[in-house]
């Protein structure tokens, strides 16, 4: 095994160690705390819990050797998934890229909406779509100068940014009761679009682990194109060994932002204990050492 791979190895096998050990003392004392109250809070049970596995992400200074391409292929190939239970409370972390999907504040620049418009008509949904969405993107006008008449209906919608999954949601409903028409139920747009505030001119897709639906928007090529450049990443791709394209597929990826390394991770906690659940997503960018875009569903 070379150097840099043992030595990636070994990061993960610590960082999972401080998760697992880490984590279940926290619990414990929640556990007795709990019981000595004799209210139980949910909610705020699963805070902690958060606040306990941000400060592992923080502390750990082997973590913080993950700063290449290949280090985080492997750290996420041996982290994707980290299960444990501890004091009645059954605790499921997800890791992956947070920058396989597309934010859609990039689709504010015109080539780039062109872009989706072309893809959404590939896939039977109406362009229309890409209007309400730009709509909701550039927030409310003084003017009223709308693609839509969206905003009549659903002002509260209007923001800077897409703010979460029910957010992407509701346009989702709007646009299929305006429309009639249900074909954008057959693009999981989960794994197309990342949510979320975002600097537009910061907001990279990590090629190597762009999704399926991204390439596909990304390149204007078919599914299995698009399935082939996914599996061929993974940290194999770099500005030395960039994904072979067509002149035609260069051209249409120049006109997004991406790279071949984004120290950002997407995590998502998943926590039960007996009838109650909670489900937490949330950014978190290894070399900042900070969190954000938190998404909580309890």
């Amino acid at each position: 095994m070379p150097k840099k791979s043992a030595i990636a190895l070994l990061i993960t096998i610590v960082f999972v160690m401080l998760i697992s050990v880490g984590l279940g003392v926290g619990l414990k004392y929640i556990n007795k705390s709990s019981k000595s109250l004799k209210a139980e809070n949910f909610t705020l049970q699963c805070v902690t819990i958060v606040e306990d596995f941000l400060n592992i992400l923080k502390n750990s200074p082997d973590l913080q050797q993950v700063k290449d391409a290949d280090s985080l292929a492997i750290f996420l190939g041996q982290a994707s998934v980290i299960p444990f239970e501890s004091s009645g409370y059954r605790v499921l972390i997800s890791i992956k890229s947070a920058r396989a999907k597309l934010n859609p504040i990039i689709f504010r620049k015109k080539e780039r909406l062109e872009a989706l418009k072309t893809f959404l008509l590939n896939r039977g949904v109406n362009a229309e779509y890409a209007d309400i969405m730009q709509d909701m993107l550039n927030g409310m006008k003084a003017d009223a100068t709308y693609n839509s008449d969206v905003f009549n209906e659903h002002p509260y919608l209007f923001r800077d940014y897409i703010a979460s999954k029910e957010h992407l949601a509701q346009l989702n409903s709007i646009y299929k009761n305006r429309y009639h028409e249900n074909s954008i139920d057959k693009i999981d747009t989960d794994e197309l679009f990342r949510v979320g505030n975002e600097d537009v001119n910061a907001s990279k897709i990590d090629l190597n682990y762009a999704t399926p639906l991204a390439w596909e928007l990304m390149l204007g090529c078919d599914k299995a194109r698009a399935e082939e450049l996914n599996s061929l990443g993974f940290g194999a791709y770099s500005k030395e060994s960039p994904p072979f394209l067509s002149d035609e597929e260069n051209r249409n990826l120049n006109r997004f932002n991406f790279s071949y390394y984004e120290g950002v991770v997407a995590i998502k906690i998943e926590i039960n204990r007996d009838e109650e659940k909670a489900v937490i997503n949330f950014e978190y960018n290894i070399k900042s050492k900070k969190g954000y875009n938190f998404d909580w569903q309890v």
